[in-house]
């Protein structure tokens, strides 16, 4: 079996996470920090903004089962795009929308989407997503793997993830495990 990685960052890892551990052909789904300049930063360190990394979430799929174009649509329609460090209540610069490739046909399929994106008019504001090459991916600390799946009652989870959760139901019960 041959697997590829994705990397996206659409604000708070716990609700990427969420929702791409939820995917048929998605192998594995890690929170971590990517598109920084620090080594091995942490997640004080990260919000305060000292390493310019983003909560971003490395994905680990099957291609055969999902392809990259389907992770992107789920992505673009998972968060809002043309925040500027900005998911909803969370805000920082570790918030930003960002698509970190691993090879240049994932470039360009990213860089495709947004101008399919912006053409279509589905935001009324342009999209502020970077599109930059994965470097370095540092894995969160573990409290934060997974989090949803054990803190799925918590008021943070129930507000802000699980409306994420249904809309996935909704819009891409096809794909789902």
């Amino acid at each position: 079996m041959k697997t590829e990685i994705a990397v996206f960052g659409g604000g708070c890892f716990w609700c990427t996470e969420a929702v791409f551990q939820r995917l048929k052909g998605v192998r594995s789904v890690i929170s971590g920090y990517a598109g920084g300049t620090a080594k091995n930063p942490t997640y004080e360190e990260v919000c305060a903004d000292t390493t310019n990394h983003a909560e971003v979430v490395k994905i680990e799929f099957d291609p055969e089962i999902i392809s990259y174009q389907e992770l992107l649509t789920v992505f673009w329609s998972v968060h809002n795009p043309t925040t500027l460090n900005r998911q909803g209540n969370d805000t920082g610069r570790q918030y930003r929308s960002i698509i970190l490739y691993t090879s240049q046909k994932q470039k360009e399929l990213a860089e495709s989407s947004i101008q399919k994106i912006e053409k279509s008019n589905v935001f009324d504001q342009p999209v502020v997503t970077e599109v930059k090459h994965l470097a370095d991916f540092y894995p969160a600390e573990p409290h934060h793997q997974k989090y949803y799946d054990r803190y799925s009652f918590e008021p943070y989870c129930q507000l802000i993830i699980a409306p994420k959760l249904e809309k996935l139901k909704e819009k891409f019960a096809s794909i789902l495990k």
